[in-house]
């Protein structure tokens, strides 16, 4: 009897390290990277063929779309990102960066909104699980507002709004810090937005977003990740 309860114990010992196997599998297979940034990265565009999306990234749309078009651009002699597709209503164009996931770190980009007229501007995504959940901050010059919100099985929903007076065709600043679920979000360099949420608590990916008909350029993505 003895023998006969070590066997079984033993028998779902193996079934649990199984199925704990599976179950870790799994959870990275769903995982929208393959590993965690360590150290300061910096996209320029610059080695990146015009005509092209940039290499290391992806395109994704929240909603429904009747073009994809993001590419690397020539603004004036220097290499940009641009998304120029023409879309409409709740659209969302992302530009996501593969592979690398980011859970706390300090994010900075430049943008220019070159037009649009149903939606302009655009900013960026963070904590990315997929095409439909992650945090998004935006800057739109027709509404001359600056909005945090998160998209949830994609829904957006806004957790913060600030007026600010950036035109179009400005270059401007975006950063977004996110340290565990505190989110602080700047344009050039002003803090006007810190706030809390708890939706996405884990890593994710980071990327670039517009909406609609918002033909926009992107140039300058830093990301530095946490190491506390």
């Amino acid at each position: 009897m003895k023998t006969q309860t070590i066997i079984t114990l033993a028998l779902l010992a193996i079934t649990a390290c199984s199925s704990t196997s599976k179950e870790n599998k799994m959870t990275q297979k769903n995982m929208p990277y393959e590993y965690i940034g360590k150290s300061d990265t910096l996209f320029n565009f610059e080695n990146d063929k015009e005509g092209q999306v940039p290499a290391g990234f992806s395109t994704a749309v929240t909603g429904n779309s009747k073009s994809t078009k993001w590419s690397v651009v020539n603004d004036n002699g220097n290499k940009a990102v641009a998304q120029e597709a023409i879309n409409e209503g709740s659209c969302y164009n992302l530009l996501v960066l593969n592979k690398i996931g980011y859970k706390d770190f300090s994010a900075t980009v430049k943008i220019k909104a070159i037009s649009g007229e149903e939606d302009q501007g655009g900013g960026l995504v963070w904590r990315y699980i997929d095409k439909d959940n992650y945090y998004i901050a935006r800057y739109n010059p027709l509404e001359n507002n600056f909005r945090l919100y998160r998209v949830v099985d994609g829904s957006r929903k806004q957790l913060e709004s600030v007026d600010s007076d950036i035109k179009q065709g400005e270059w401007f600043t975006m950063t977004i810090e996110m340290k565990g679920n505190k989110i602080i979000c700047s344009l050039n360099g002003k803090k006007l937005i810190e706030t809390t949420d708890d939706t996405f608590k884990s890593a994710g990916l980071i990327g670039l977003w517009t909406k609609a008909d918002a033909i926009t350029y992107f140039d300058d993505l830093k990301i530095k990740p946490s190491n506390n």
